[in-house]
């Protein structure tokens, strides 16, 4: 005798959606200070509640929801700790006119001009290509990961689908990529 477990129809977690999106976007707020990425995060945790549980129980719901819009706003820190980390370890690269610049091509830049600080130059030139070396060093699903989630600004979920992988595998291979080359950086006397 199997009991029936009532799943959520779309009406249902359509109605649950609408009355947790403005609480869930407050709580975005407190959390982030961004009223972009407070959205954002809504947004996103939505999404994942509608395609990956939206066939639970109604009464599931609401601690799948906020597990979800917690797992988003951590995801949301960790992404802002590891871009600040590289971008600041990549600014000495970008000149202080143009803040968008690319690093990558403000170093292509500069080094086809002659003028300017030659020892800066070089010293950037040398950093970037133990950077670029480090990098080639990582293990290939590591270096796939770590560069369109790093250097082409691609979400965990855009990157999921490219690599052909689960959220979670793009997150460990991301984390391992960015503690080796942490380390290969630190024994090089490069400090993050």
């Amino acid at each position: 005798m199997h009991e029936e477990i009532a799943l959520a129809s779309r009406n249902e977690l359509s109605n649950f959606l609408a009355g947790v999106e403005r609480r869930a976007y407050k709580q975005a707020l407190f959390a982030v200070r961004d009223e972009d990425s407070a959205l954002d995060i809504v947004q996103d945790a939505m999404m994942k509640l509608a395609e990956k549980y939206g066939d639970k129980p109604a009464e599931e719901l609401p601690l799948l929801f906020q597990r979800i819009l917690q797992n988003t706003i951590r995801d949301y820190y960790r992404r802002q700790k590891v871009r600040s980390t590289w971008t600041t370890l990549l600014s000495a690269f970008t000149s202080a006119d143009d803040e968008d610049a690319d690093p990558l091509e403000t170093i292509a830049d500069e080094s086809e001009s002659s003028f300017g600080r030659p020892h800066e130059e070089l010293e950037q030139s040398q950093v970037l290509a133990i950077i670029e070396k480090e990098v080639a060093k990582l293990p290939p699903r590591q270096r796939e990961a770590f560069l369109m989630r790093y250097w082409e600004d691609m979400d965990i979920a855009e990157t999921a689908t490219a690599m052909g992988c689960t959220e979670g595998s793009v997150k460990t291979h991301c984390s391992r990529a960015t503690h080796t080359l942490a380390a290969a950086l630190k024994a090089r006397g490069i400090e993050l």
